[in-house]
């Protein structure tokens, strides 16, 4: 992200595509290592990327290259998590990536993701990409019910690409709104904040 913002504020053509070169393997790296390790808020990073693109001097370039750079990470992401998971499912004492993951799913949650996914498939893992705090219930559920590798590559492209979409729309609003790129990132970042922690406040509200 330091490349990107870097790049904002750049004087030439020139030096904005250096710096590019150094913002787009920043934000390929914190979207792949956030799939992998669920603990980066990659929606902010791509919100934030999508903010500095849209002020570049050739915004359509800038934002498709935030565009493929962030759904192809997180696809890699993903596909290495799962990867690793299925390892643990199929070893008589699992692996530590898998009991990671369901240390972070409660029983009625992964059981929510369960009925989901018998009743819609591997098309479930394009809502849970987009449902604050869904991705990992329902990959776990997909491990737990030993869905294939390949089937859940196919539901995943489309998933990380609808992801990858959506947020940039975040970035796009808030660049959009003011004409300094810090400005829109502040505003994008809240938006992204906001958006993943209303559904959580609400789960409290109702427990309580």
């Amino acid at each position: 992200m330091i490349g990107f913002l870097a790049s904002a504020a750049a004087d030439s053509p020139a030096s904005e595509t250096a710096q590019q070169a150094i913002g787009y393997p920043s934000l390929f790296l914190l979207v792949s290592l956030g799939s992998l390790v669920p603990v980066v808020p990659t929606g902010a990073v791509v919100s934030s990327a999508a903010v500095v693109a849209f002020h570049q001097s050739e915004p359509p370039l800038a934002l498709l290259g935030v565009f493929l750079v962030a759904s192809f990470a997180a696809f890699l992401g993903d596909v290495a998590l799962y990867w690793l998971g299925l390892r643990g499912v199929r070893s008589r004492n699992g692996s530590r990536w898998l009991h990671r993951l369901q240390d972070r799913v409660d029983n009625t949650t992964l059981e929510k993701a369960q009925n989901r996914l018998d009743a819609h498939g591997a098309a479930v893992l394009v809502l849970s990409r987009l449902i604050p705090a869904g991705r990992i219930p329902v990959m776990v559920a997909c491990l737990l019910g030993e869905m294939p590798l390949r089937r859940f590559v196919r539901g995943d492209i489309p998933a990380c690409l609808v992801w990858a979409a959506a947020y940039q729309l975040v970035g796009i609003l808030g660049g959009s709104l003011f004409s300094e790129p810090w400005q829109g990132v502040a505003l994008a970042v809240g938006l992204t904040f906001a958006f993943a922690a209303g559904p959580m406040a609400v789960r409290r509200l109702r427990r309580k």
